[in-house]
């Protein structure tokens, strides 16, 4: 367990992880940009009906 939060070299493989990270991030904002959008068109009309 302590391995994971001894320091690393920044190369290469940092870069990377950081471009996995940054893509793994948009695409999950996109996500729930595209879940919040599908709630709130559906729920608006369904809350006006209830009451």
């Amino acid at each position: 367990m302590t391995e994971k939060n001894s320091p690393k070299k920044q190369g290469k493989s940092g870069d990377a992880r950081e471009e996995r990270l940054k893509a793994a991030l948009k695409a999950n904002m996109a996500r729930r940009k595209a879940q919040a959008k599908a709630r709130a068109t559906p729920g608006d009309k369904a809350d006006k009906d209830e009451g």
